[in-house]
């Protein structure tokens, strides 16, 4: 893949790497990412790396923007999943209608959009565009956003507006977070840093502009834009329990140098079995990431040359993203194990690891049934209704 310069953005992620580790703990307590730590990250633009550079953003090829959170999520998930959903959202600049998109991003240079896809929201058609009510879940980021985003079903009136095959016609809207409302919401396992709260919007207006559904053709003309939306964000999701597992091996090297086997009074890097385990970890860390970025630089390639993706390729950014989350997920737990009783106190950080990693994976584009998709994708099957179909462009929507 012809990067665009990822050294100097990992470079950037290096130099937020203490403050990233040091608002770890005010993160997962508060449940919402660090104040400083989001305004540091947005003065250090790691939000507009997929930013068109029309609207002031870096507009980096595919890899680079995922090789970055990668490297945060290796400090920090909450963190390395603030980047991710960022980051991602950055995107949109170059699908949304030309016009909106400056008004959203191209006006202040720190925006930063953040929300859910699901249409879980009623968008009724007005003149000029569309009254907005609902509530969404899962809304990564609202908490330092500048705008939030929600999949809606669109009505006339009270009646659903239908597309020619009978599904709802869906669009996401995007609107000011002031003109929303965050409900504290979020209490889990893992992830806890990262403010995925609900939140409700009642009755606001949205231009028509400011809304877009995957479907529909990029404004923008680069190949970043024309990779599918849906598959694209789903290897950036990847990348974070790929660094947290990263973090897990991290740890458990440094915590088998120090700590004592109770039965033989030997440091634990003297067991067989833990080193069996970390041999296994690296094996699963590094197997998964290559499929994810043999996987990503393949799409790369054929976008890049003018190309679109088949239906097979679009399957396989999914099933990179899934395995390499599933193999990150079995490596912490690896790591977990083999550091005995110490993995359980949170001052190992092993177990905020393994709640942030299973946490990770429960998210839709890295979860297991994607391996039945894409395999019904392979097969030829219809997989019309699935997350694989949201990104076919030649498809109405």
């Amino acid at each position: 893949m012809a990067a665009s310069g990822p050294s100097r953005f990992l470079d950037a992620v290096a130099s937020l790497a203490s403050q990233i580790e040091a608002a770890a703990d005010e993160s997962e307590t508060a449940r919402r990412l660090s104040a400083p730590l989001a305004e540091a990250i947005k003065q250090a633009g790691l939000f507009r790396l997929w930013l068109p550079r029309s609207l002031g953003g870096e507009e980096t090829d595919a890899e680079t923007f995922v090789r970055v959170v990668e490297a945060v999520a290796r400090i920090d998930g909450s963190a390395g999943w603030c980047v991710m959903i960022g980051g991602c959202y950055g995107l949109f600049g170059g699908l949304l209608p030309a016009a909106a998109a400056r008004m959203i991003y191209g006006v202040d240079p720190l925006t930063v959009a953040a929300g859910a896809f699901r249409p879980q929201g009623q968008a009724v058609v007005v003149d000029g565009g569309y009254r907005v009510t609902g509530r969404w879940p899962l809304g990564s980021g609202c908490h330092h956003c500048t705008w939030l985003v929600g999949g809606c079903r669109v009505f006339d009136g009270e009646r659903p507006r239908l597309n020619a095959d009978g599904s709802p016609v869906v669009r996401l809207m995007f609107f000011p977070v002031s003109e929303g409302e965050i409900l504290d919401t979020w209490y889990t396992a893992g992830l806890r840093g990262t403010g995925s709260h609900d939140y409700a919007a009642n009755d606001v207006f949205v231009p028509a502009a400011h809304s877009m559904w995957f479907r529909e053709q990029p404004v923008e003309s680069g190949p970043l834009y024309a990779l599918p939306a849906i598959a694209l964000f789903a290897t950036a999701i990847a990348a974070v329990p790929l660094g947290i597992a990263r973090h897990a091996i991290d740890i458990l090297t440094e915590l088998s140098g120090a700590k004592l086997a109770v039965r033989t009074r030997q440091t634990l890097n003297r067991n067989a079995m833990l080193q069996a385990d970390l041999g296994q970890a690296e094996a699963l860390v590094r197997s998964g990431r290559a499929f994810l970025y043999e996987a990503l630089d393949e799409a790369w390639q054929v976008v890049a040359a003018g190309k679109t993706l088949g239906l097979a390729q679009r399957a396989m950014l999914w099933l990179a993203s899934t395995q390499a989350a599933r193999a990150a997920a079995q490596a912490v737990d690896l790591m977990f194990t083999a550091g005995g009783s110490a993995s359980v106190y949170a001052n190992s950080r092993l177990e905020r690891c393994l709640r942030d990693v299973r946490t990770a994976g429960q998210h839709i584009c890295v979860a297991p049934g994607n391996y039945e998709m894409v395999g019904q994708a392979f097969l030829g099957f219809d997989t019309g209704g699935t997350p694989l179909a949201l990104d076919d462009r030649g498809a109405g929507g």
